[in-house]
């Protein structure tokens, strides 16, 4: 089964249990889309902006440290609370080994901290790097982030995902990642960007796999 037909059951399946997360999410998408942000996000031909940080290890990671011996997989997700996301992980997952025999390495991005951020890698059993995007400020210098409206964060709440525990930010506004996927050559310019406003829609492992065979040695 491919990574766009699991997302697509697992929203099937979200629909019939609740029609208000239905609503909701429907509801956001459809404000994101209309806000321009995936217009406005770093794409193909920009360069990555340099950054550092904490991996689920606690040992600083740097950019230039994961392009060091080649290209590099940037996945941004919203969290490991997020079902769309945990399936697009353990995909990626699956994928690894592909991606790594083409010199590549893989990364993940999320908001989430702490013992958070050390049970999405355990959990889903990941042999990459996993890091914490803390405040935010690598989403922010892609353009990827965006303010979680009320209503969503008063759903998030009643179903026990608080993003202010997770993201070690109890008094501050909630803000998300729109799901990315960055394939960025070895001198730091991305070779191929994929962001949807629709958070179930998510780069095919199988796609970033023959993206990375067409790339020129750098």
């Amino acid at each position: 089964m491919s990574l766009r037909e699991e997302l697509d059951e697992q929203w099937r399946q979200t629909r019939k249990r609740s029609p208000e997360i239905r609503k909701a999410y429907e509801a956001l998408v459809g404000d994101l889309a209309r806000s321009g942000l995936v217009e406005r996000a770093l794409k193909s031909g920009d360069e990555m902006p340099a950054f550092e940080l904490p991996n689920a290890e606690g040992k600083l990671v740097a950019s230039t440290e994961l392009l060091e011996h080649g290209p590099l997989v940037l996945s941004f997700f919203r969290g490991g609370w997020c079902p769309y996301c945990r399936l697009e992980l353990k995909a990626l997952q699956e994928s690894l080994p592909d991606i790594e025999r083409r010199g590549a390495a893989l990364a993940a991005i999320t908001p989430d901290t702490g013992a958070a951020l050390g049970a999405a890698k355990r959990t889903n059993q990941l042999g990459y790097q996993v890091l914490s995007d803390v405040d935010n400020g690598v989403g922010l210098t892609f353009g990827l982030i965006f303010r979680v409206p009320p209503a969503v964060r008063a759903l998030y709440l009643s179903l026990g995902i608080d993003l202010g525990a997770r993201h070690g930010n109890a008094t501050g506004e909630w803000l998300l990642p729109v799901p990315a996927t960055y394939i960025v050559n070895r001198a730091g310019v991305i070779q191929h960007a994929h962001l949807d406003a629709d958070f179930k829609r998510r780069m095919e492992p199988s796609e970033i796999v023959r993206v990375l065979g067409e790339l020129s040695p750098r």
